[in-house]
């Protein structure tokens, strides 16, 4: 018997750990860049809001609603709301909205990033930066997963949830906390 011939399929939570490797790594090379980066300590773009930190906490709202979209349109297109056959708009609207809050977190991490750096100046900051890194990879690894055959069924819902578990959380941590602190700007 040749030595393809004997190896067993690899079981379903393997098949996880490639996503969630590449994912690991997105974070990690975020985090590092973040932390060893000289932050620049200035604005890069406001994109016509007072400053930068109304932008961020403007997006980062933009970006939860657009979560928000992403978990109840998951739910519909995976059975658990409405009866009968999904609406190909519902599809659309998931992809759509997706896809829209990445680009809308883009401007927000790369001030972030570059701006700011990984800042442990307290708890908060800490866990927003770890957070932060944290996005990009569940969202790699999420998309990952979508893409490759033969996934666990619980794989998706579990990555979605992960993706809709720290963008919640960023939004705690940075948009919640500034209007709180600081105003709406409105």
């Amino acid at each position: 018997m040749s030595v393809h011939g004997s190896a067993r399929a690899a079981s379903p939570a393997a098949r996880v750990l490639l996503p969630l490797l590449v994912g690991a790594a997105v974070s990690v090379t975020l985090g590092v860049y973040a932390n060893v980066h000289n932050p620049s300590g200035r604005a890069i773009t406001t994109l016509g809001f007072s400053d930068v930190l109304h932008m961020k906490a403007w997006l980062t709202s933009v970006v939860a609603v657009l979560a928000l979209v992403q978990v109840f349109s998951a739910l519909r297109i995976f059975g658990h709301l409405g009866a009968g056959p999904t609406p190909h708009w519902v599809n659309v609207l998931h992809r759509t909205s997706g896809t829209a809050a990445v680009v809308v977190s883009l401007p927000v991490a790369f001030s972030c990033l570059w701006s700011l750096g990984f800042s442990t100046l307290n708890t908060r900051t800490t866990v927003h930066s770890l957070l932060g890194c944290l996005f990009y990879g569940a969202f790699v690894a999420k998309i990952l997963a979508l893409k490759l055959r033969r996934m666990p069924g619980w794989a998706l819902p579990v990555l979605g949830g992960l993706v809709f578990a720290v963008i919640v959380g960023l939004w705690l941590t940075s948009a919640l906390w500034f209007f709180r602190n600081v105003g709406t700007g409105y």
